[in-house]
C-alpha cells in the first residue's frame, strides 16, 4: 500500500503519516512537505523517485505525470487496468492527502499579482480530482480534521465504499471551492466583481430544524467563519426564520459602533430600537415602541446582557435573544423560561461580517449586488433644503432614523424620538400609507410623537407625507430627495417649520 502525502498546510501531517507508516503504507512526499516528513523520522520516497523526472520550473511541476496519475486512477477491479499498469511499471497508490497552495491567505496579504499567480495550485487539484474519482480504490483526504477518521476506520477494518464516497464529496466540493474563489477574485479585480460567471460558496455550519415551513428543508451556510466562530448557541436550537430575523436585528443593533443598542425584530422588521445608556434602557425604550409584535420576537443586544437586563426580558415571550455575551447569571435568569433560545457570539460587542454581496433568488436564477449601508457621513453631508436646521439632538435622531429605514423592507418609514424608536411603517405599497400605518400603530398605544424626526429610505413623491408628519409634531425630515415634485415637499416643510435634509442615496429594501 502506498500513501502520497502533499500538503500546503502542515498541521498534524507527521503524525498522520507516522500511524499509515504502522498500518503499512509507504509514504511518498513532495518538497515542503518530503523535508518535514523527513526530518521527523518518517521513512518517506520523494516523488522524483517515482516520477524518474525532477521537479521542474521553480515547482511548478510535481505530480503531473503517468507514474503518479497512473498509480491513482488505474482501477484495481479491472484486469486489463492491472495488467497494463503492470507492463508499464506503475504501483498503485491508494491513499492521496493533499490539501491545496494558500490561495485566500495570499490574497488577503498582497496584491502582488506574481505572487497570487504562483499560490494557484495545479498539481495538486489534478490529485485530488484523480483520487475523487477512482473512489472505489482509494482513499481522498484533503482536511486535515480528517486524520483521525481515516486512521480510525482503516484500523477498524471500516475503510467501506460509503466512508470513500463521502470523502470524496468532501473532494470534490474542496477543489471546486478553491476554483470558485479564484473565478472570484480574478472577476473582482479585472471586472469589478461582475464576470460571466458568479460562484456563491458556503460551507454548512448546522442543520435546522427545517425550512421556512415544516414541510421545507433547511440549513444554514457561511461564507467565512462567522458563524463557526461567532455563534454559539446557549439554548434552544436556531430555525431558518431564527437566523433571517437574528441578522437582520444584529445589522441595525451593530450599526451604531460600541453604542448600547438594542433592535427587536418580527417577521423581518424591526418593532423596536434604541441607543440609551445602559442596555436595560435601551431594550425598555425599544420595547415600547411596539409591545404587541415584540411579542415572541428577537432581540438583538449590541453587548453583554446581565441579570437585571434578563430579569426584564423575561416579563415577556421571547423567542430569541442574540448578544455579544451573557453573564453566567442572566443565562439562569432567561433559562427560566422553557422556549426561549439563547445565542452569543463571545466578544463585547457584536460584531458582524459585512459580507459585501448579497443576492436575492428569483425563478430560473439570482439578481446579485453589491451590498448596501448607510456611511457615517452620509447624514453629515446631507444637504439641509429648509430654512430651519435641526439642532444636535434631531441630527442625532436623523442618523438613527436613517440606518433603521436603510434596514427595514420598502416602503418605510421611521420615526425616532430622543434615540429611540417610537414608530415605524414598512413594507407598504405606498409612502403615504407607510405613514399613516405607523402614527396609527403610535396613536393606539398612546405614544407622544411631538418632537420625534422621520426617515424615509426613498423619497417622498407628494407633500402628503409632509402633511401627515406635520400632524403629529414631527420636527425634522431626512430622505434621499429626487422626486420631480421636490419643490412641493421642500414648502411643505418649511410650511409646516421643519428641517428637511437630503442625502441624495436611496436605500430601497425589498
Amino acid at each position: 500500500m502506498r500513501a502520497l502525502i502533499s500538503v500546503s498546510d502542515k498541521s498534524g501531517v507527521i503524525e498522520f503519516s507516522k500511524e499509515l507508516e504502522a498500518l503499512g503504507y509507504e509514504i511518498i512526499s513532495t518538497g515542503g512537505t518530503y523535508k518535514v516528513l523527513k526530518e521527523a523520522g518518517v521513512n518517506v520516497v520523494e516523488v522524483t523517485e517515482v516520477t524518474k523526472f525532477p521537479e521542474c520550473f521553480e515547482g511548478r511541476v510535481k505530480t503531473l505525470n503517468p507514474y503518479i496519475h497512473g498509480g491513482i486512477l488505474h482501477r484495481r477491479d479491472k484486469e486489463d487496468h492491472i495488467l497494463q499498469a503492470k507492463e508499464l511499471n506503475i504501483k498503485g497508490i491508494d491513499l492521496v492527502c493533499v490539501n491545496l497552495y494558500p490561495f485566500k491567505e495570499t490574497i488577503e496579504k498582497t496584491d502582488d499579482f506574481e505572487e497570487i499567480i504562483e499560490n494557484i495550485d495545479i498539481g495538486g487539484p489534478a490529485m485530488v480530482r484523480s483520487a475523487a474519482k477512482n473512489f472505489n480504490d482509494v482513499i481522498i483526504v484533503t482536511d486535515v480534521k480528517d486524520y483521525d477518521l481515516v486512521l480510525q476506520n482503516l484500523k477498524n477494518g471500516t475503510n467501506t465504499q460509503d466512508f470513500r464516497r463521502d470523502m470524496m464529496i468532501k473532494a470534490y466540493e474542496h477543489t471546486a471551492s478553491y476554483d470558485s474563489m479564484i473565478a472570484n477574485y480574478m472577476n473582482k479585480r479585472f471586472n469589478d466583481g461582475f464576470g460571466e460567471k458568479q460562484f456563491i460558496v458556503g460551507s454548512k455550519v448546522f442543520d435546522t430544524r427545517y425550512g421556512e415551513n415544516p414541510h421545507q428543508r433547511g440549513a444554514l451556510y457561511e461564507f467565512e467563519k462567522q458563524f463557526s466562530q461567532k455563534f454559539e448557541t446557549i439554548k434552544g436550537e436556531a430555525s431558518f426564520n431564527n437566523m433571517g430575523d437574528i441578522s437582520g436585528a444584529a445589522k441595525i443593533a451593530s450599526s451604531f459602533g460600541n453604542e448600547n443598542a438594542v433592535c427587536i425584530v418580527k417577521h423581518g422588521n424591526p418593532c423596536g430600537f434604541a441607543i440609551k445608556d445602559t442596555l436595560i434602557e435601551s431594550y425598555t425604550e425599544a420595547l415600547k415602541c411596539d409591545p404587541i409584535s415584540a411579542y415572541g420576537g428577537v432581540v438583538a443586544v449590541n453587548g453583554i446582557v446581565d441579570l437585571e437586563l434578563a430579569k426584564k426580558m423575561n416579563e415577556i415571550f421571547l423567542e430569541v435573544v442574540f448578544a455579544a455575551d451573557f453573564s453566567d447569571e442572566a443565562v439562569e435568569e432567561l433559562s427560566r423560561k422553557k422556549r426561549i433560545k439563547l445565542f452569543k457570539q463571545g466578544t463585547k460587542k457584536l460584531e458582524l461580517e459585512n459580507t459585501p454581496f448579497n443576492f436575492k433568488i428569483v425563478d430560473g436564477g439570482f439578481v446579485y449586488q453589491t451590498s448596501d449601508y448607510v456611511t457615517d457621513d452620509e447624514l453629515k453631508n446631507a444637504e439641509c433644503k429648509t430654512l430651519k436646521k435641526a439642532n444636535k439632538d434631531e441630527k442625532k435622531d436623523l442618523e438613527i432614523a436613517l440606518k433603521v429605514a436603510a434596514l427595514t423592507k420598502s416602503n418605510c418609514v421611521v420615526y425616532v424620538k430622543n434615540s429611540a424608536m417610537v414608530a415605524v411603517g414598512m413594507g407598504m405599497t405606498s409612502r403615504v400609507d407607510a405613514a399613516k400605518a405607523a402614527i396609527r400603530k403610535a396613536e393606539d398605544l398612546g405614544i407622544d410623537l411631538k418632537g420625534c424626526v422621520l426617515a424615509s429610505e426613498a423619497f417622498f413623491p407628494f407633500r402628503d407625507s409632509i402633511d401627515e408628519a406635520a400632524k403629529v409634531g414631527v420636527s425634522a425630515i431626512v430622505e434621499p430627495g429626487g422626486s420631480i415634485r421636490d419643490d412641493e415637499v421642500i414648502k411643505a416643510a418649511n410650511e409646516h417649520d421643519m428641517s428637511l435634509y437630503f442625502t441624495g442615496k436611496r436605500h430601497f429594501l425589498h
